[in-house]
């Protein structure tokens, strides 16, 4: 059976064998806490488990999808990131087919897990925003591997190094989701419940063929962990921070450090 999450700020429900696992935090847009992150590693790995869940939605309440991590819970902590790793390793392994129904804004992690779905449906308003660097720190996810491989390496770094959002229709034909709908859960549903109806054993191992990456994936993701610990202690990362509450752009000098002194 699926384990069910400790707060309600993660609900399960089950249609036949698709599991329909939501975001429910929206009045911060489904922005994810650590507490999240370690619901829905239990819950993706449960399912996993369950041979009676055949596939799994991923969606959120309200207005978005997800606007990433809470900063304020997200850089308070010095192992702030073993909940988001756990997840992370997680939602890239299992074996049971993960699709997503991006209701609207989906914005840093709530962008990079799209990456380890495998079918991605999205309503026409959604945009999908990588603003890692903007933030003053590096992607994670494996989104310096993977998402290249879904728009391209040149596409991939226009992406990720100045932050640009993309909509809907965008994301679709440079080949980031699978298509645009105005009922994406809807959408998603049903083809989980088409997936569901074909021999289990099979879809199980054709996803882990055309997943067979898993290893540089992790190690990718190791990678950018590295560095996203270096800039969470960075002048740059707590300049974005200071820039943000004083509502004013963040000024950086050559070395990155924090140059609001000289700036003024």
């Amino acid at each position: 059976m699926i384990t069910k999450p400790n707060s309600a700020l993660i609900v399960v429900d089950q249609v036949d064998h698709v599991a329909i696992v939501s975001l429910n935090r929206p009045a911060k847009y489904n922005a994810l806490t650590q507490a999240m992150y370690s619901d829905l590693n239990e819950v993706l790995q449960s399912a996993d488990r369950d041979r009676n869940i055949r596939a799994v939605v991923i969606t959120g309440v309200g207005t978005a999808f997800s606007a990433g991590n809470d900063l304020n819970d997200f850089s308070v902590r010095d192992d702030c990131q073993a909940p988001v790793q756990r997840f992370l390793r997680t939602i890239a392994g299992v074996k049971v087919p993960v699709i997503a129904a991006v209701n609207g804004l989906a914005v840093g992690v709530g962008a990079t897990l799209l990456l380890h779905c495998d079918l991605v449906y999205a309503d026409p308003a959604a945009t999908f925003h990588f603003p890692f660097v903007d933030l003053g720190l590096v992607p994670e996810a494996a989104s310096t591997l993977l998402l290249a491989d879904f728009v391209g390496a040149r596409r991939s770094s226009e992406i990720l190094l100045t932050g640009q959002k993309l909509t809907s229709e965008e994301a679709a034909s440079w080949g980031l989701i699978n298509e645009v709908s105005t009922e994406p859960l809807d959408r998603a549903i049903a083809i989980g419940h088409t997936i569901a109806a074909k021999a289990p054993q099979a879809v199980r191992r054709t996803k882990s063929l055309t997943r067979s990456r898993l290893h540089e994936v992790t190690t990718r993701m190791t990678e950018e962990e590295t560095f996203l610990a270096l800039q969470l202690n960075s002048s740059e990362f707590a300049e974005v921070l200071t820039a943000r509450r004083e509502k004013r752009q963040p000024v950086f000098d050559a070395r990155g450090a924090n140059a609001t002194a000289e700036a003024n």
